[in-house]
């Protein structure tokens, strides 16, 4: 699926529209650039999960774990990371679990470590506020 949006409140309803079909235990990766919307798609689905409160980047503290409706959610950023080796043992394991819905921003680190997808999101620059969105 393919979508462009034209401002961050559409790209929180594209983020959103994937939360109904989430589970516990499904791991959704996040890629693009800095500055493409990562983050304010994340913030769509965990709203559209029931997250109350506000929903950040956790780049420095890798991973935020928020209390949504009957479920947790957790938002791992690791764009400050090249690799997992030399992290602390089972760092992803504090996050990714079965009972929670993982967002993996900049998940490249992870990729050896983390369970296979239920999504993969794109996120690209277009212009000016453009931007386009790939979901697979």
């Amino acid at each position: 699926m393919r979508v462009e949006t034209h401002s961050a409140g559409e790209t929180e309803a594209a983020g959103a529209a994937l939360a109904p079909r989430l589970r516990p235990g499904d791991v959704v990766l996040v890629s693009g650039e800095l500055g493409t919307g990562k983050t304010t798609f994340v913030r769509g689905a965990c709203r559209a999960l029931g997250v109350a409160g506000p929903v950040t980047s956790p780049t420095f503290t890798i991973g935020q774990v928020y209390e949504a409706n009957g479920v947790e959610v957790a938002h791992l950023d690791l764009f400050r990371l090249e690799t997992l080796a030399g992290e602390e043992p089972g760092l992803l394991d504090d996050y990714v679990t079965p009972a929670r819905i993982s967002f993996v921003e900049w998940p490249g680190a992870g990729l050896p470590e983390l369970p296979p997808p239920a999504a993969r999101v794109m996120l690209t620059h277009g212009g000016g506020d453009l931007r386009t969105i790939e979901l697979e």
